[in-house]
Formats: structure tokens, sequence, C-alpha cells
């Protein structure tokens, strides 16, 4: 018989609202209450948003009261200047999260969600170069569970530490330990909890391999540790498997006929495994033969399918997800230019039977696009706006391209409407959100936080008492 553990009210809260969340507490054995620091928000509506791309990975939040015109824009409420980084800020508890590097120290910065006010730091040293040179700053996004706050450095550095005070709690080096060659961007998957498990994208290779994937000219073994599970209070091994390299694509969980999936598109392709036991359940091979291609949008999971998509020479494809295996529903043709969806870095957002994403790999080709989920059939594009990240909230969606302009839309699979766009500019009119703005809006509480090379912005974009 499963015993329960007791949790606090706001726990039980989060695991009736995700039900993956509710696995963390609910593993099937006892375990203590866990200790967690006092909330420091006052915004009573809303949710926090401590992972990447939200809740359940999938970049749509369910808050409603939207400001619906930006005519005034919506008001700043605080700024910061931050380090160099890709990766997204986290909020948990009235407190947000980001990640930067700052000189040769890679440091994760607390600060009151509300007010920008910081309450601590961690650093750790770091020496990364970035092969394509590229920024050399964290590329992933820091993971609250409980009071426990999860970091994966670019060079590989595993850290988890403590939401209250930011007190190491266990640090693993992945690099050394699994062996792993240094890829193109270095490390850029952001590991997901699972129950009492931490899963991540490793790919490490035997001992005796070159130093990085250029030296190698690509031809990288692996030994085993595509996709490593670690425990999440310790960060003991826990299991490997899948013999694969890592991408910059972040994996997801997800309950398919009772069946709990975890889907981590790997450099070769989508493994779908058991996230339990580490057991394969099926691989599909899904990689450009181009030498510098990469995998970076995550998987979009909807019922009992599973999206993936690339944007430097096959495009995307649909599976059916079964038992044990998968069957193709449709996928993009070999060597053709006409594909449904080439995401690069961004992740499509599924609603109500479409998919909304930016396609294209480089800035000037880039289009917002809708597809239909079941068919690939392209219902519209929108070229011009360079490569873009979408949030869904509230029947539109907040559209950040990566020059900095914000854009709030009313996307249908009919049309593509723009409600209100704007850059936004400090009391001198300088541009706050410089290029690269390639990091996906964040909403939580009815605040909006956006960042671009150095710069992290919060806005207002659903008052108070508006839900």
């Amino acid at each position: 018989m499963v015993q329960l553990c007791e949790i606090r009210y706001d726990q039980c809260m989060r695991a009736i609202a995700f039900p993956l969340a509710a696995t963390l507490c609910l593993s099937g054995s006892l375990c203590a209450e866990e200790t967690l620091p006092p909330d420091l928000g006052t915004r009573d509506q809303g949710i926090d948003w401590a992972d990447f791309l939200g809740p359940q990975r999938n970049g749509k939040s369910p808050e409603t009261g939207l400001i619906a015109k930006w005519s005034p824009p919506p008001r700043i409420v605080w700024q910061c200047e931050i380090g160099a980084s890709y990766g997204a800020p986290a909020i948990s508890r009235g407190r947000l999260l980001h990640y930067d590097r700052h000189g040769d120290l890679a440091r994760l910065t607390c600060r009151n969600s509300e007010s920008g006010t910081e309450l601590w730091t961690y650093e750790h040293a770091t020496d990364y170069t970035d092969m394509l040179g590229y920024n050399n700053g964290p590329r992933c996004t820091p993971v609250v569970d409980g009071n426990r706050v999860y970091l994966f450095s670019a060079e590989g550095e595993m850290h988890c530490v403590s939401l209250s005070d930011g007190e190491r709690q266990w640090q693993v080096d992945t690099t050394k330990q699994f062996g792993v060659v240094k890829n193109f961007f270095g490390v850029g998957s952001t590991p997901i909890v699972a129950g009492e498990l931490l899963i991540a994208n490793i790919g490490g290779s035997p001992p005796g391999q070159p130093d990085d994937v250029y030296a190698a000219q690509g031809q990288v073994e692996s030994n085993g540790s595509g996709v490593v599970a670690f425990d999440k209070f310790t960060g003991e091994f826990r299991w490997q498997t899948a013999n694969e390299l890592a991408s910059y694509s972040s994996p997801v969980t997800a309950t398919i006929d009772g069946q709990l999936w975890c889907f981590v598109f790997a450099r070769g392709g989508l493994v779908g495994l058991d996230p339990n036991l580490g057991q394969i359940r099926f691989q599909f091979p899904w990689r450009a033969r181009k030498l510098e291609s990469v995998n970076a949008s995550s998987p979009t999971v909807v019922g009992d399918r599973a999206f993936i998509s690339e944007s430097y020479e096959l495009g995307s494809a649909l599976l059916q997800i079964q038992r044990e295996g998968y069957e193709v529903v449709w996928r993009d043709k070999p060597r053709s230019r006409d594909r449904s969806l080439e995401l690069h870095w961004n992740t499509a957002v599924h609603h109500q039977g479409y998919l909304y994403g930016s396609s294209g790999q480089h800035p000037n080709n880039a289009q917002l696009r809708c597809i239909k989920f079941d068919t690939g059939e392209v219902q519209w594009s929108v070229p011009g706006w360079r490569r873009s990240s979408l949030l869904y909230v509230d029947q539109h969606f907040i559209c950040l391209s990566e020059d900095g302009t914000l854009r709030l839309l009313r996307a249908t699979p009919n049309a593509c409407e723009v409600v209100g766009e704007l850059t936004l500019r400090n009391n001198l009119g300088i541009t706050l959100l410089k290029y690269p703005a390639w990091t996906a809006p964040v909403l939580s509480h009815g605040l909006l936080y956006v960042r671009g090379k150095d710069r992290l912005v919060c806005l207002e974009v659903i008052r108070r008492g508006q839900e």
C-alpha cells in the first residue's frame, strides 16, 4: 500500500494543479515534511514559474486578466543589469532566480520577484569558452523543486543549492564523471525533476576521445550516458541509458495511458523512456547530416503524440506514442524546401489543435508560423520579425523577437493580429533589451519577465485582482 507523506497546503495545491508535481511528494514511500522558506509574494493570483518554459514545460500560462491593449504600454516594475547568459529566470515563493556569468564566476542571484531587491547570491568558478564565439555564460534555466534550486553550468557542473539562503547542498562535475566531449555551445539542456530523480541529457564518452567535437570531426563515441538520472536530494548517480550525445533541447515528461514517460530530444534524435527505471521504450533518429547541426527545440507532447523539430535540414515530425514504441503520423519530406516548421532554439506552443512557433535557422529567413498539429499543414506565416519566442496566456501570445521587440498577438489558425508592439526604453530613450534576446518570456503572478543581452526587465501585464 502506498504511504503518503504530510505536505503543506500550498504544496498540495501545486500537486493538484500540476500532476507531475504530485509525484514529487506522493512517491510511494514515506518522506519527511519539507520546510519551505516563507513566501515573499504579495500578489495572490497567478502561479509560480519554477521551471524551464513553465510548470508544464510547454510555454503556456493559466493566468487570466491580461491587459489586452498596450497603449499605454505595460508598466515597468523593475529592471536590473545582468551578466552573460542565455537562460531564463525561475520564480518560486516570491523569489526570482537568474544564473549568469561575471568574469571568471558563474553567479546565481536570488531577488525578490516583485521588487528586484537582491536577497542572496551563490557563485562558483568557471573557465568555459564558447567554441563559436557566443557568450560564455550559462545556457540553462534554474529549476526550483521545494527548497532546492538546480543549476547546470555551460561546462557541465551540476549544483544544488537551498532556495532559502543559497547554501550548496551538493555538486557533480558531469563532464569529468561521464567523460563529456566539449560540444559546440557547451551544455544547454535544462535537467528535469521527476519524482525523486533529477534527469539530464549528459552524453558522455569513453576514455581516449578527442577534446572537442571539431577535433573528433563529429565522430564522437557514446558510453551509454545519453540520459542520466541523479538522486535529487544528494546528487548520487541512479541510472544511465542511451548511446546518445547531448543536445540543447530540454527533457519533458508526460503521462500517456497511465504510463509515465520522459522524452529527450538528444543529438541523434528522440528518446522515449521510463523515467523511473531508465528503460528505453523507443528511439527515433532525427538529426541533420551537417556537422554543426544541433537539436535545440524541446519536444511538444499533446495527449499521446510527440512533436519534434529542427532547423538545419530535416524539419519536423509528429509521432503517435504507443506503449513500447511509436508510429509516425507525419514527417517533413527529406531534402524538401517546403517544410512545416523549422524550429531553431524556440519551442512550439500548442493551442487547440495547432502549433505556433518561429520557423527558420537565420534571422533574415525566420517566419512566425501556425501549423495544424495533426497534419503539419501551414496555416499562415508572418515574415520579418526575425527569430522569436512565444508565451501563451489568456487567449493571446506574447512574442519576444531576438532584436528585443515585444509584441502582443491574438493568433488563431486563420490569422495573426498584432494587438500591441513596443520596444522597451529607459528615461533617456536607450533600448533596454539588446540583441540577442533569445530567452523565452516568463510570466508569474501577473508580472512578465523578459531579458536581452545584459538586462532583465519586469513588466506588469496583469493588474492586481484582475483574475
